[in-house]
């Protein structure tokens, strides 16, 4: 028997997931639901095959009683997600939900503990989590390979897209931080950032954040989305070497670049140079994320890995930093959760 799926919110982001579960051999898509009609004509023109027997609708409620429903895909804008999200967990249907998962924390760990109440799966789309360059990434930092860790950095910049509902802090920051958190096992412990507001009242274009760990590791993220230098790069830095992930190099995006000091005559000469591409077997992050969903719902098998809890832990992170932007630049202690 086929899972049978809702997607609400089919703009830029939910268009690649209804492409996605569309080709899922395991999948019935039973209704997709957008508020703009046309987003809906869209989909059934481009991305659907004829006659494939689809509810559209503007309206969830007039499609939740809908029968054959097992999950439902929540891709609609950050502040619609609490309401939404706990109505289908009620209805008992699991959830795959954009980032972030609210932008609350509290709202954030009453949706994961009522999804645990009622056996439902809550996984959280953190999609560079998936990405199997970062999970090859994290085994070779956890293998010592760089030596002792001293700072990282990330840069993710772009013209655009321009979202209205959050800023860029919120928009792009969860992704280098769910990558920093995950290849170092740890969360920070303070933060500051400052930024600068040119297109929207009150909505920061670019920000600068600064992140301290527990074991003194410190982290330097760059975010802008009103800059046409396209970069979406980042480096873990050790005594004997430096990952870098570069998302945008077609040839290496996972590197090693080692080397480091030898101190000769009172001078410092670098030594043991060398640059060793990672090789990693290419898959779609977004539909490796679709497949996980599909298999926890067919086993029951419900891995603890971007659930709930780690989407509370990035958006508790999320809301310090933003305090420390709106207090220009104050470093901020973060109250363990």
């Amino acid at each position: 028997m086929k899972i049978g799926i809702v997607i609400i919110g089919v703009g830029r982001w939910g268009s690649h997931l209804v492409r996605i579960f569309s080709q899922n051999d395991q999948v019935k898509i039973v209704a997709i639901v957008d508020s703009n009609l046309a987003r809906l004509k869209y989909c059934e023109r481009e991305l659907l095959p004829p006659n494939s027997n689809i509810i559209f609708s503007t309206n969830w409620h007039s499609v939740c009683d809908s029968p054959g429903i097992n999950g439902v895909i929540v891709a609609t804008p950050a502040s619609t997600h609490y309401v939404l999200i706990k109505d289908i967990l009620e209805r008992g249907f699991h959830v795959l939900a954009e980032k972030p998962l609210t932008l609350n924390t509290d709202e954030c760990r009453e949706l994961t503990q009522f999804a645990q109440q009622k056996n439902c799966l809550l996984l959280v789309d953190h999609t560079y989590l998936f990405n199997p360059f970062v999970t090859k990434g994290q085994k070779l930092i956890k293998s010592g390979i760089l030596g002792d860790l001293r700072y990282g950095y990330a840069t993710r910049t772009n013209l655009g897209p321009i979202r209205q509902d959050l800023d860029c802090l919120w928009d792009l920051a969860i992704h280098d931080l769910a990558i920093f958190n995950y290849w170092l096992g740890e969360l920070p412990c303070q933060v500051s950032a400052q930024g600068k507001t040119w297109l929207q009242p009150n909505l920061a274009d670019l920000v600068y954040i600064n992140l301290t760990y527990p074991s003194g590791f410190s982290a330097y993220i760059h975010l802008c989305w009103s800059n046409p230098d396209k970069q979406r790069r980042m480096g873990i830095v050790g005594n004997n070497g430096t990952l870098i992930f570069d998302e945008l190099s077609l040839d290496s995006p996972l590197i090693i670049h080692q080397g480091n000091f030898e101190l000769q005559n009172d001078q410092f000469s670098p030594t043991n140079l060398n640059s060793v591409i990672i090789e990693v077997a290419k898959a779609e992050p977004l539909k490796l994320v679709c497949e996980q969903f599909i298999e926890h719902i067919i086993t029951q098998n419900y891995l603890p890995f971007s659930d709930g809890n780690l989407a509370t832990e990035l958006v508790h992170i999320l809301t310090y930093i933003s305090q420390s932007l709106q207090e220009n630049g104050k470093l901020i202690t973060i109250p363990i959760l």
